[in-house]
């Protein structure tokens, strides 16, 4: 395993393994550098052949399945097809939403300007639905608990961005640079699935990197 990279295993058996995936590391390998690392790559060197499920963003950390056998690949798809895979994200966002609770139903294009961002499109955009509920406020932002039912590119950066409340430190949808944080406060907080082999449900939850946690922590004591 590269010593760069902290990837804490939160469950490995005959069909799944589950991780904490660091900021930083891309899920898949880039286009543009086939050699770089990535967490596919770094991860089967210890653990054999993977199969992805679902990604994150480079950006993003938190919780991340991948399957270890295909028959296991075929079921999670399904589970993730069918919308029966609940997933929690915490963002740090700039700004005070008015609201406690909120429901983005707003159409995504995924690549749609000239920096590749996913846009709000009512006409070319595909269906997105992300549910948010702020869990503390602060002098200038607030902690956001999103739980998108559905899994477009960008998803909940795009979302908050359109409420206009952007991620803390996410430059690319417009929100500003601070000493706080230097990447996108986004974190995947919990998973919860039937198990490929056994449909046993189950919940498995990563806790705050030291980057974001930090950031929290600045905030809960101004």
């Amino acid at each position: 395993m590269n010593p760069e990279f902290d990837i804490s295993i939160l469950w490995s058996d005959e069909s799944l393994l589950v991780v904490n995936k660091p900021a930083g590391l891309p899920t898949l390998p880039d286009g543009y550098n086939a050699n770089a690392p990535c967490l596919v790559k770094l991860l089967e060197a210890r653990f054999g052949r993977l199969w992805v499920v679902h990604r994150l963003d480079r950006i993003t950390s938190g919780v991340i399945v991948l399957a270890r056998t295909a028959e296991a690949h075929r079921t999670l798809n399904l589970q993730f097809d069918g919308r029966e895979v609940s997933k929690v994200y915490h963002a740090l966002v700039a700004g005070a939403p008015a609201w406690d609770e909120q429901v983005a139903d707003l159409p995504l294009r995924a690549d749609g300007d000239r920096r590749h961002r996913t846009v709000v499109d009512e006409h070319r955009g595909k269906p997105a639905m992300t549910r948010l509920h702020v869990l503390e406020r602060f002098a200038a932002c607030a902690l956001v608990e999103a739980r998108p039912t559905t899994g477009r590119t960008h998803q909940i950066r795009a979302h908050l961005a359109a409420l206009g409340y952007p991620i803390v430190a996410d430059l690319l949808y417009g929100a500003a640079e601070t000493e706080m944080i230097s990447r996108a406060a986004l974190h995947a907080r919990s998973l919860s699935l039937a198990h490929p082999l056994t449909a046993a449900p189950l919940c498995f939850e990563a806790p705050y990197p030291d980057d974001f946690a930090s950031a929290l922590a600045r905030l809960q004591a101004s």
